[in-house]
């Protein structure tokens, strides 16, 4: 799976590596996690960086406590938490394919000691872009308003929809294997458009000779922290 990721790059560097201008303000992530706000490229959209929340809602949920992180690429066809969005032609402008941008990503893997965290990445560091899926979910008006029957604070209107997302996962390459049996799938620079527009490319695993992993530090077990020192190499049985 991919519960964590980093993209600290330069954001005018981004904007022309992806084709795409920020909708609002850069900050770079050295341990995104789910739940947050993060920055993703709709189908939608091609144009824009945008700010979804990680963890996809499907249309129908009846509350959004429970967002899917993660969507296993073999099967996104026919799953009903992920169908719709990966078909993207039942409403375009309401679901569809999307890029995660990053520079890295993390995994985990069991040791004598506890789970050490390793950050995953290109050699040269440089940014590449995740397959996933979004969706726009609005939370039920019935609940959302029963706030306007306790203390007059509900407000009474519609509810704001959520955009969501999730990543896609394939199988892992000689890399990522010895630290998790899932891995995000990276896509080539030269299918991403392909992917917005639903196109048929390759979610096989990455290369690895393109990869290197290495481990860092225990901090980024805890996602409130956020600095960039945890993308740094540590010793293996350092803290």
């Amino acid at each position: 799976m991919c519960g964590r990721y980093s993209l600290f790059a330069d954001p005018e560097a981004l904007e022309t590596r992806f084709d795409a201008e920020f909708a609002a303000e850069f900050r770079p992530r050295y341990n995104a996690a789910p739940g947050q706000e993060l920055p993703v490229i709709t189908g939608a959209e091609p144009d824009a960086v945008q700010r979804l929340e990680w963890g996809l809602i499907p249309r129908w949920a009846d509350d959004g406590a429970d967002g899917h992180i993660n969507a296993r690429a073999g099967t996104v066809d026919e799953k009903p938490a992920f169908r719709r969005a990966y078909a993207g032609d039942d409403d375009p402008a309401a679901c569809g394919r999307c890029l995660m941008l990053a520079d890295g990503f993390y995994e985990w893997t069991e040791t004598a000691d506890g789970k050490r965290p390793y950050r995953v990445a290109l050699e040269d560091d440089r940014p590449f872009a995740m397959a996933g899926l979004w969706e726009r979910w609005t939370p039920d008006t019935v609940q959302a308003g029963l706030g306007a029957f306790g203390d007059g604070d509900g407000g009474g209107g519609d509810p704001d929809p959520v955009d969501t997302f999730a990543i896609l996962t394939t199988e892992p390459n000689e890399v990522v294997e010895p630290l998790h049996h899932r891995m995000a799938v990276v896509l080539e620079p030269g299918d991403e458009a392909a992917w917005l527009d639903g196109g048929s490319v390759s979610l096989e695993p990455a290369p690895a000779e393109e990869f290197r992993a290495y481990p860092v530090s225990t901090a980024v077990n805890d996602p409130a922290n956020d600095r960039p020192e945890l993308v740094h190499e540590v010793e293996a049985g350092s803290v």
